[in-house]
């Protein structure tokens, strides 16, 4: 079974997915591994390992380490070329169709495309969209992009279906770490309830109550990354992972 028929089977089960988020500059290796293995123990169905830079040159052992601590899937989740390893379970080959900057479109994509293949990694095609958060984040300053404005749910329906009929076999609507405003439940629920492929949500959520309007407005995953870097956090995970399953024999926690 692939990574991404593993997605699939989580959605289908749980009724919608929670994936952590780990940026590794943000903490050593043995710190991300070991917060890895509790955020698994307290219900995350997997974890993304990316960050729009990278200052740290242990990113292949943090992988590799992470990868060892867990059972379920770990997939990169890449800022730029530079963030692939071998021992991912696969990774989101994604461009960000939400701009029109060439590189974040497809320059990126170009140059770690021959890598990959030596690695030999699974790869997962996904549109990438940028929501205006009341901020800058540090996605948008990278990428050199305007994100979507948060009252205008039409064209992120516009984009995500140029996305799904490109052939991407995700979507991933982004408020950006650290974001004021997480993406709006009425544009979560335009674009999940007219594209075909599953949605995934990230950015500025920072309670349970938040993860669970956004899997009510059709997020078949929540991503939470910010919010778990403080330790007395740690135990929010539980809670993120019952807000957020809600398929059959899952508690639902609002």
């Amino acid at each position: 079974m692939t990574t991404y028929d593993k997605l699939l089977r989580i959605k289908t089960d749980r009724g919608a997915g929670y994936l952590v988020l780990l940026d590794p500059d943000h903490r050593s290796v043995p710190e991300l591994s070991a917060m890895a293995r509790e955020c698994e123990a307290q219900g995350a169905d997997g974890f993304l390992i990316g960050g729009s830079l990278l200052f740290s040159d242990h990113f292949d052992a943090l992988v590799r380490s992470i990868k060892e601590a867990v059972s379920k899937p770990v997939i990169l989740f890449p800022g730029s070329s530079r963030q692939l390893s071998r021992h991912a379970d696969a990774v989101l080959f994604m461009s960000l169709i939400s701009g029109r900057n060439p590189q974040a479109l497809i320059g990126e994509q170009v140059l770690a495309a021959p890598l990959v293949h030596a690695l030999g990694i699974e790869t997962i095609s996904m549109g990438y969209m940028l929501v205006e958060s009341g901020n800058v984040t540090a996605a948008q300053f990278m990428s050199n992009t305007s994100p979507i404005p948060r009252e205008k749910p039409q064209i992120a329906v516009a984009h995500g279906l140029a996305g799904q009929y490109l052939g991407m076999k995700l979507l991933y609507l982004e408020a950006g770490s650290g974001a004021e405003k997480s993406v709006p439940e009425t544009m979560i629920q335009a674009v999940s309830h007219t594209v075909s492929i599953p949605v995934i949500v990230g950015g500025g959520i920072r309670t349970p109550h938040d993860a669970a309007a956004k899997v009510r407005a059709g997020a078949s995953f929540v991503v939470t990354g910010n919010v778990l870097e403080s330790e007395e956090n740690h135990s929010l995970v539980r809670a993120f992972a019952e807000a957020i399953h809600q398929g059959p024999g899952d508690k639902t926690t609002t």
